[in-house]
């Protein structure tokens, strides 16, 4: 397999923060920006679209090929590891039994945004094997 796209154990597991949520945004600020240059000039070429990698879907284990999960890091919000998700405003996040859940990191009921301990305790509650 290509060392490209193993997983290493040591850059696997980043906690979801304020600056990973202001990257992505960015991201798709970028996105957006090529999607109007580009339909300016090309107007009949199509990109390769990515999709959702099948072994990283919601309500599935972890493959082991990411390594153990550090003890401190069970049902908290972490970034994806999908590079699908890479431009959506999601984060992940796994429990002791490695299943994966994914949350939106837009504000819950428009109030309790995806750092609010109050949803932080919902979330950990959901996940809670």
């Amino acid at each position: 397999m290509d060392p490209l796209f193993w997983p290493s154990e040591t850059n696997s597991f980043r906690r979801f923060t304020p600056e990973s949520l202001a990257a992505i945004e960015e991201r798709i600020a970028n996105k957006k920006k090529e999607q109007v240059k580009g339909k300016n000039k090309d107007q009949g070429v199509e990109e390769d679209k990515l999709t959702p990698q099948l072994d990283l879907k919601i309500c599935k284990k972890l493959p082991s090929l990411y390594g153990d999960i550090p003890a401190e890091l069970v049902g908290e919000p972490l970034e994806d590891f999908d590079p699908y998700y890479s431009d959506h405003k999601t984060f992940m996040v796994i429990n002791k039994r490695r299943t994966i859940f994914r949350f939106s990191a837009t504000p819950a009921l428009f109030i309790f945004g995806p750092f609010n301990p109050v949803r932080k305790t919902a979330i950990k509650i959901l996940v809670h094997s």
